[in-house]
């Protein structure tokens, strides 16, 4: 499968739990613009069977190329950034929970997860688009996970998939700036992830990136339960060029932390 075949099946089901992403984009195809997507981006966990190393050789494969290791300590979280086999085409982020950070009980409930996957479908391209690939954990675990990671509540409940997609802002006519998106998506109806600033980062950064709150959907949990948890968002970014004249490449690690949450669970 080439990149835009991949991106087209990993956006079927990114849309298919986000519908934002879908009404946004639409939107903008109206007032006459042609989206370019900027990066998209996984989440997994730090473990021998599914980690970042594990899931790497799907992205090789696409001719994806290693570009900028990031961590992020608060979070427990490390991550890589790749650059597409072609301009054009969108970059990679890709994260990992450090499992063994967690307290304990967190841990069996991750490790169990990442231990139940098969090695078979792993191994498969497909794995980033499967969703969860284990069955529904009890809705007590859910919460267990979320007291100490929202991103492990999430992937827990998600799985494999995309949890944002990025306009690329420097790809727009009608809008200049990140902060000009976002007017626009709020009179959409839909809520802007502030933490940290409406615009995380800043053109002496070389990145500015902000973003949706998640769209929610009731999830079945184990034995039956069902509860509304938050699912993926849609970002917008804008790139500034660095010294040498190209446009920054990489992500910025305390604008990505702030991005992150926009998963957390809110009061809606």
């Amino acid at each position: 499968m080439n990149v835009t075949d991949y991106m087209a099946a990993l956006w079927a089901d990114y849309t298919s739990v986000t519908p934002q992403a879908d009404a946004i984009q639409k939107a903008f195809a109206e007032r006459g613009e042609t989206i370019v997507n900027d990066h998209v981006a996984f989440r997994t966990l730090g473990a021998s069977t599914i980690g970042l190393k594990q899931l790497e050789p799907h992205l090789l494969a696409l001719g994806y190329t290693p570009f900028e290791p990031y961590e992020f300590p608060a979070k427990k979280l490390q991550a890589f950034g790749y650059l597409p086999p072609e301009e054009g085409q969108p970059r990679i982020f890709l994260s990992e929970l450090k499992v063994e950070e967690f307290s304990e009980p967190a841990q069996k409930i991750l490790n169990g997860i990442a231990e139940s996957v098969p090695s078979e479908k792993v191994a498969d391209p497909a794995v980033l688009y499967a969703g969860p690939l284990w069955e529904p954990i009890p809705f007590e675990d859910y919460q267990t996970l979320q007291a100490e990671s929202e991103y492990a509540a999430w992937f827990a409940t998600l799985g494999f998939r995309a949890n944002h997609f990025t306009i690329s802002v420097n790809h727009l006519n009608s809008c200049d700036s990140v902060e000009d998106v976002l007017q626009v998506v709020e009179s959409l109806g839909y809520s802007v992830n502030d933490s940290g600033g409406r615009v995380k980062g800043a053109p002496d950064r070389f990145l500015e990136q902000g973003s949706t709150l998640a769209d929610r959907m009731e999830i079945q949990f184990a034995g039956g339960e069902q509860q509304t948890v938050p699912t993926c968002y849609y970002e917008f970014a804008k790139r500034y060029p660095t010294p040498d004249g190209k446009l920054f490449d990489g992500f910025v690690a305390a604008s990505a932390d702030k991005i992150f949450e926009s998963t957390d669970t809110r009061d809606k």
